[in-house]
């Protein structure tokens, strides 16, 4: 094809932006949509911790589940070190189970405010965290066969810091790899 000049050139094709990314050329949409697939991983995992405070998730009802479980890798265990065991294994799960807690918040808070810095992000995640934390303390308080421990609320925070400072070093590792490395 030819222009007004008489030169050669392509034509191109027309181009159509997705709804769904941009609307009326102002920027991305934020619509129920954006705001749910942003936010329903946070919401999952508070509903798996409110699951895990009722009366079920107490150490009388988790010990039997995992006993078997520890038992089936490292075999038969004696009741007095099972005591140990299992409370280091409760202790782990609030750390790590937490830990992703945050990474939910992070991973929501990056795409709901995209020009905050990453310290801002670990803030506000551990913050959340910190929440969710003392109200399920708190409604332990109030069950026959739960305890509620300020310590649990500090080792559920320090999970969700530990997560935040682990994201941190992983991002950081990939912007600064050596020139000529595959990112």
């Amino acid at each position: 094809m030819s222009n007004s000049s008489g030169s050669a050139t392509a034509e191109k094709p027309p181009h159509f932006p997705r709804r769904s990314i941009i609307q009326d050329g102002k920027g991305p949409e934020r619509g129920f949509t954006f705001w749910l697939s942003t936010w329903w991983p946070v919401v999952v995992a508070i509903g798996v911790i409110a699951l895990e405070s009722t009366p079920w998730g107490g150490a009388d009802h988790t010990s039997g589940p995992l006993r078997s479980i520890y038992e089936f890798f490292f075999g038969p265990v004696a009741d007095e070190r099972w005591e140990h065991i299992h409370h280091y294994t409760r202790k782990t799960g609030h750390f790590v189970g937490y830990g992703f807690l945050c990474l939910t918040w992070l991973r929501a808070l990056r795409l709901s405010f995209p020009k905050f810095s990453f310290i801002k992000y670990a803030e506000f995640a551990v913050l959340g965290t910190g929440i969710v934390a003392a109200v399920d303390e708190f409604h332990q308080h109030f069950l026959p066969n739960r305890g509620s421990s300020p310590w649990d609320v500090l080792l559920d925070c320090c999970g969700a810091a530990f997560m935040c400072i682990a994201v941190w070093a992983v991002l950081y590792a990939i912007r600064h790899q050596p020139p000529g490395q595959p990112k």
